[in-house]
């Protein structure tokens, strides 16, 4: 499948199955996949990035694993709100994948998601190291639960028949 954006998703989804989000980097992409009533994210750990065709196939896995339904993927935005190197980046993977798999993928804005994981484990205490080790898994919480957040508006507008 394609790319779709949240509505498309809130209308194509199925119930009752997860969805995972993904904050991609260069040297590993953070996981977090939704509980079945798509209320909550949790972080899942990390893929160390090897190169695309060995990525690509512990993400399936992942996905096979969890029986996720959709990706969320973080969008690297800039602030002022254009889109650079990283986007590119982020939009090449997500074309490549849609080669290997139907499941779709939904991109969505990461603008501040590592910056409130980190804030996040700093109020949750935890070190320094653990921190470096947890920070892409958080930040695909936060991409992942403003996601499921926006789902349950879209149905809670449906619902009202708005």
């Amino acid at each position: 499948m394609a790319i779709l954006t949240i509505e498309e998703l809130a209308a194509w989804l199925p119930p009752r199955q997860a969805v995972a989000g993904l904050d991609l980097g260069t040297k590993t992409i953070g996981v977090s996949v939704s509980d079945l009533g798509r209320r909550f994210a949790t972080p899942r750990g990390v893929i160390r990035r090897v190169k695309f065709g060995v990525d690509a196939e512990a993400l399936l896995s992942m996905a096979a694993r969890e029986k996720i339904a959709a990706f969320i993927i973080g969008l690297p935005i800039n602030m002022d709100g254009s889109e650079g190197p990283r986007c590119q980046a982020t939009r090449a993977f997500v074309r490549n994948m849609g080669e290997k798999t139907d499941i779709p993928f939904v991109l969505w804005d990461e603008r501040l998601s590592t910056v409130a994981a980190e804030r996040a484990l700093i109020e949750m205490d935890v070190s320094r190291k653990k921190r470096a080790e947890r920070i892409d898994s958080a930040a695909a919480s936060f991409i992942l639960q403003g996601a499921l957040d926006r789902l349950a508006s879209l149905a809670a507008d449906s619902d009202s028949g708005d």
